[in-house]
Formats: structure tokens, sequence, C-alpha cells
């Protein structure tokens, strides 16, 4: 069999095992919808809380970015795997013992007010729709190249098997929906990983041949101008802010969140929390041997190419428009080089997981399975984020201010309605992203970390900020990184360079800045307002107690 009968027999199979899944599974409560009625295994709270959190930011962009970037890109492996320690630590159990559904029903019970709640909506609201955008958009760059359709329909098909198993199972078919998805997602990103270290450094572990190949890789890079691979570019300043944003980003991520409330007790949350961060290790420790070994193959194959005799692979990726090349001296050689005058090629960062099998000629089958593994990733976390919007609509917006009488069956179909609404919306962003996915799943750990993470930290470790702190910090935080993130992606485009950047800070890092802002914000309007009420603080205290 080729490539395409081997990626539809391998993602047929998976989807098929995705909605028996979610069938078998369906929520028949809103207990169960949202939060898979509180019962969930910390093992399996664990692997689904992995394939929740590694989106197609981590799948298929994340050494995409290490390939081209080097050292500096590891400023996301970085930032992502210290946000969840950050979380696991900090805040997850005491958010699991406060047993509110959704980070707005702790805003709003915390801070004693339906004005913060409605804040925190909107800040669910917008974190999630630019979070999903990445998801869909790595859903229809898998499908222009697998199964021969444009992105657009890659994106539509995406929806349909989302809406599926998302809107019928909710939280609950979510959850043993997306153990399946991490089973499927590491085995397709280590299997071929491992092939090619053997191939090109005689080791059977990728972190150990990783090593084997740096001096290689730094030698082909400089020889084409480009920066030694190991060297590092980007000005301090940045590299700070965007790890930092990256990590307080994922302390606040609703939908990381959520999947705490999912377990029975707070020595659970704790538990999985551990299996979610040994889960996670497996990848994000073999990603950058992914890269390395990628970006030596792609150099060695194209820095140099004859046009009448190029690769299938290349024939196969042009297609979908994501790789182009053009002969602009005629010469009969396609240069690769970092010098754009002289450069020959034109490579989106996205494609090298995906490509990296079919550069270092592997089965056909070890294709079809990154293919399924891809999915698997960009599905599981769009899940993950429509079951949040949903719930902040349905339970939050619904149930907690417009209708708090409606009983169990009403809020479900909201809930339901909410969801399937939600994945157009994300169908929409996802055929026109804000950029390249790891870049646009950075936009949305920026807002996080501008809008939740500061009213999350301050509403458990602080008794004396209360309502008008916490909204006057959540309004100005995400004011002032979305319009810089707005600013540079679409209304002055030309100028999102470190030339033109705020203290050299890029999109990808305002979120630390925005996260100051937040937190002096809160903190300036606490010292004019008078103090939470005995029961609030009461209740501050009763979180923070370890048993009980």
């Amino acid at each position: 069999m080729g490539i395409q009968a081997w990626t539809f027999l391998i993602v047929g199979l998976s989807f098929v095992l995705y909605i028996w899944i979610a069938i078998r599974s369906r929520a028949g409560s809103t207990h169960e919808f949202y939060v898979a009625g509180g019962g969930v295994s910390p093992l399996a709270n664990g692997m689904a809380t992995a394939a929740d959190w590694m989106s197609a930011a981590s799948f298929i962009s994340m050494a995409g970015i290490i390939s081209f970037m080097g050292r500096d890109g590891s400023v996301y492996l970085m930032g992502w795997t210290g946000g969840y320690v950050l979380l696991a630590l900090l805040l997850a159990p005491y958010l699991r013992k406060f047993g509110a559904y959704t980070v707005p029903a702790f805003v709003g019970q915390r801070y004693a007010s339906q004005t913060a709640r409605l804040v925190a909506i909107c800040c669910a609201l917008f974190i999630s729709f630019t979070y999903v955008a990445g998801q869909m958009r790595g859903v229809g760059i898998v499908f222009s190249r697998f199964l021969g359709v444009d992105i657009e329909m890659g994106v539509v098909i995406g929806m349909v098997i989302v809406f599926i198993y998302a809107v019928l199972g909710g939280m609950k078919g979510i959850t043993y929906t997306q153990v399946a998805q991490y089973c499927v997602l590491i085995f397709a990103y280590t299997v071929p990983a491992v092939y090619i270290s053997l191939m090109m450094t005689d080791s059977l572990i990728p972190q150990v041949g990783f090593g084997g190949v740096m001096d290689r890789l730094d030698g082909l890079s400089t020889e084409l101008g480009f920066a030694a691979y190991t060297a590092g570019n980007k000005a301090m300043i940045d590299v700070f802010c965007i790890t930092a944003a990256l990590m307080v980003g994922t302390a606040g991520l609703p939908h990381v969140i959520v999947r705490f409330f999912t377990v029975p007790r707070v020595r659970d949350a704790r538990l999985s929390a551990g299996y979610a961060l040994l889960f996670i290790a497996v990848l994000y420790t073999t990603a950058p041997a992914v890269a390395a070994f990628a970006r030596t193959n792609l150099i060695e194959t194209i820095a140099d190419a004859d046009p009448e005799a190029l690769p299938d692979w290349v024939r196969n990726w042009e297609v979908t428009g994501l790789l182009a090349h053009e002969d602009k001296d005629g010469d009969g050689v396609l240069r690769y080089r970092a010098d754009a005058a002289a450069n020959e090629w034109t490579i989106d960062r996205d494609i090298i997981v995906l490509a990296n099998p079919e550069i270092a000629g592997l089965p056909d089958w070890v294709v079809g399975l990154v293919a399924a593994g891809a999915l698997a990733a960009a599905l599981s976390t769009a899940a993950g984020l429509l079951l949040v919007i949903s719930t902040s609509v349905s339970h939050d917006l619904y149930k907690g201010m417009i209708n708090p009488a409606a009983d169990d069956k009403r809020e479900l179909l909201v809930a339901r309605g909410a969801a399937a609404t939600a994945v157009l919306i994300a169908g929409h962003f996802g055929v026109y992203p804000p950029g390249f996915v790891a870049q646009t799943v950075a936009y949305a750990f920026g807002l996080a970390a501008s809008s939740f993470f500061p009213v999350i930290l301050l509403g458990i470790f602080s008794k004396r900020v209360h309502t008008a702190g916490a909204v006057a910090g959540m309004v100005s935080g995400l004011l002032f990184t979305g319009g810089y993130i707005l600013w540079f992606t679409y209304l002055d485009p030309a100028s999102n360079n470190p030339a033109g950047w705020w203290l050299g800070i890029s999109p990808e890092g305002i979120g630390t800045m925005g996260a100051l802002v937040n937190v002096t914000v809160t903190l300036a309007v606490t010292t004019f307002t008078a103090p939470p009420p005995a029961d609030v603080q009461a209740l501050v205290d009763r979180m923070r107690v370890p048993r009980g």
C-alpha cells in the first residue's frame, strides 16, 4: 500500500475508535458533561491531561520551530514544560479543593461578584478561541497533505469529528477519548524518532542520538550562511519574556485546569498531575532530537538540489502550498541559503514533523502513523477547548447569571448547543488563523498569562484582593496583551520585528508584561478598596488547608 492508503487506514481506524468511545461514554448529566462525574482515576486523568496539553503546537510545530531557530526555539520547550510544573504544584491542588467546575466559577465565587465572573467568561472565550484556531489549522494541514484535500476541507472534516465526540460525550467522552489519543500520538511521535536515530546515529534512544548530530548540523548550517544550530540569536529579554509568558500562561489555561476537577479527591489531583508530567516528558524530551534529525536530513536533501530529480516528498508537499521552490537564476540548481536573495526554497516550519518520515525514507505505514498522531494531538486539545467554551456559556453564563433556576436537562441542552456553535467558529479561525500553529498557540498563552494567572494566584494566596482589583486587573492585562498582539499581527504587520517591538519583546512574549500590568493594577486598586467580607476570607483559608 502507498502513503495515502496507509493514512486512510490508520486515521480511519483511530477515528472509529474515538467515536465509539464517545458514544459508549456519552454524558447523561451536567456533572458528567462538565467534569466526567468526578470519578476518573489518576492514571487515566494523567494520560487525558497529557493529550489535552500536548496540542498540535507540541506535536506538529514545536520541533519545526526548534529545527529552524536552533537553540532559540527551546524557549517553547522550556516555557511549556515549566508552566505545567507551575500549574501542578502551585495552583491545581487548591483549585481542586475549591471544587468549582470552571475558572470563571472560581473567580465569581472567590471574589463574590457576578461582574468578575462575566469578565472571566469573556477571558475564557477569548483565550480558547485563539488557542483552538491553532489546533484546527493543524488538522487542516494534516488532511491537506495526506488525504489529498485542501486545508479548508481538512478543517471541515476535523470539525465534524470533534463535533461528534465533544458534543455527545462532554468531558466524560472526551476524557476516555483523550486516553486513546495519547496512546496514538506518543506512539506516532516516538516510532519515527527511534527509526531515524538508528539510521543516523546507531542509537536506539533518540535523546542519546541527538548529541551525535550537533557538530554535523552546526557545520551544515554555517556552510549555508545560517547561524550555528547551537548558537542563540534572540535578545535575552525576549527569550525571558516568551519563556515566562508560556509558563504562567500554562498555569492559567482553563482547559487544562478543568482536568483536575475530574478526579475524586485533592490527593488524586496531585497524583494525576505527576502522571501527566511523566507522559508529557516522553514527547518533550524527544522533540529536540526530532528537530535536529529533520533539519539535518532537510539540508542534505535540498541544499543544492537538481530541480529535475527532486524526491517524491517534495512533490507531495508542494501540492499543499506549504513548500515551494524557484530556480531564480536558471542555473539548474535549487539552493537553500540564509541569504534571502540567494535562497530558492520556501518552507513552512509546520511541515517538519509531518514530512520528517518521508524525508528520511521511512516505510509508508510510519508516515500514515505520524498523520494519525498529529490529528490525535490537534483534536484532543480542540475538544478540551470547545468544552471550556460550551461550559463557560452554559454553566457560567446561562446557569450562573441568566437563568439560575434552569434544570439539569435544559442546562445540558444549552451546553451542547454552545459546543456546536463553538465548533463552527473554531473552524472559521482554523481557515483564517493569525499565524503558524505554535505562534497562534503562543498568543493564547500570552492572553492566559495576562488575564487568568494573576487573578487565580492572588485569589488563592491573598485574602486582601477583592472584586474591584480582580476585575480591573483582568481587563487591563487582557487589553494590553490583546492590543499588542493585534497591532503587530493585523494592524501593522510590517513592524513585527525586533526593531519595531516595544523594548524588543515579541508578541509571543508580551504576555509576561501583561501579567505584570494585571498584578500592578490589581494591587493598586486593592489598596484603595475595602477588603473582602469575612466569609470570603474564611473561604480562602479553607481552600488552603491541606486536609478536609
